[in-house]
């Protein structure tokens, strides 16, 4: 997900959160709200956990961090 989609997530979670203290409203919308946000720290937990894998490749064959040479993999190539 883009960064830009994760903040105004983030922005319209807390907005909801405080609209449904504010605002007087029926308790199964407020409980609405509250599962909302629920779903929302479990998004955010497995995009903790899982994180994105920069050298692996994607489905159009480019790498985010390609791997650095290393001296003792270039000598044992020479060697060879």
């Amino acid at each position: 997900m883009p960064m830009k989609a994760m903040i105004y997530k983030t922005l319209s979670t807390v907005v909801d959160d405080f609209f449904a203290f504010c605002i007087r409203m029926p308790w199964l919308h407020r409980l609405a709200c509250f599962r909302d946000d629920v779903v929302f720290l479990i998004f955010l937990y497995q995009r903790w956990i899982y994180r994105v894998d920069t050298k692996r490749i994607n489905e159009y064959g480019q790498v985010a961090e390609p791997e650095e040479k290393t001296a003792e993999g270039e000598e044992s190539k020479k060697d060879k």
